[in-house]
């Protein structure tokens, strides 16, 4: 891929949790191309394993760890694995987390539900729970496990990842909304935690990004923009989506120790101007 920026992360040891997935994949990927030793951590064994060899056999340093973000024990066994591979972490990124459809709406308003439909009322607490768990803790304790490194050396990176659902709450999803606007409360809190210690730690706010997952729900299968593409378009100056690479640029620029040296607790959108549109 074409890299944004001139970043140098030669010897650099970089974390990636969810790196198994599209988005942190790429990050892992474009860490490892610019000279960093790269840890790939995924639940998806077989993902990460598989983005290691690829890397690897285009010349770049990185190995895969299956890991679980929710379990402290897990997390530890794989910490001593990278100390003994490549050393102490320098750059964490949390990567890790999502959504899940039993902590999601039908409907974006209650008075247009239909019977049969699954409203506010028909939320499943533990699928709340789980999306909580995934993006809160699942930033919290890889951040307890490998910052730890960082504290010692008095030097290190962490970058968290937000959404634009932190600065305001989509229809359908409040778990995941209110999931991710408590990881930018949190990136403040790391920050301002960590500032005498030599870490920074910031945050990207990634928009509206075209993947896999979500293709279906933007677009018809003749390939026109479903209704709720359509009121996101609308609603984004730049009139288009984020390509996955346009976040590079970002994660590059905080994740740089002299590019970023006095930035710490930012929340960074990269979402074409979302956030700035007031919808007048």
């Amino acid at each position: 891929m074409n890299l944004p920026l001139n970043s140098d992360f030669t010897g650099k040891v970089v974390v990636v949790t969810g790196a198994g997935g599209v988005l942190c994949s790429m990050m892992a990927k474009a860490f490892a191309q610019a000279g960093a030793k790269v840890a790939a951590l995924d639940l998806n064994e077989e993902a990460v394993l598989k983005l290691a060899e690829e890397s690897t056999a285009q010349g770049y340093t990185m190995k895969g760890y299956k890991a679980n973000v929710l379990e402290r024990e897990a997390l530890e066994e794989v910490h001593a694995k990278v100390l003994a591979d490549f050393g102490p972490c320098d750059i964490l990124v949390n990567g890790a987390g999502g959504n899940n459809p039993r902590a999601t709406t039908d409907n974006e308003y209650q008075h247009e539900a239909k019977e049969g439909q699954k409203t506010f009322f028909d939320l499943d607490a533990s699928g709340i729970d789980f999306v909580f768990r995934l993006n809160f803790q699942g930033t919290l304790l890889p951040t307890q496990v490998f910052a730890a490194d960082m504290v010692e050396r008095k030097a290190g990176c962490i970058l968290n990842i937000s959404s634009m659902n932190a600065y305001t709450p989509l229809t359908k999803i409040p778990a995941y909304s209110a999931a991710k606007a408590g990881i930018s409360n949190f990136t403040q809190w790391l920050a301002t935690h960590f500032a005498g210690t030599g870490i920074r730690c910031n945050a990207i706010a990634p928009g509206f990004l075209v993947s896999n997952q979500n293709r279906s729900l933007l677009f018809n299968e003749d390939g026109t923009p479903t209704a709720r593409s359509a009121k996101i378009l609308a609603s984004t100056p730049m009139n288009r989506f984020v390509d996955a690479e346009e976040l590079l640029g970002g994660v590059f620029f905080l994740c740089d120790d002299k590019a970023a040296s006095a930035i710490t607790g930012a929340v960074l959108p990269i979402d074409a101007g979302f956030a700035a549109y007031a919808g007048v």
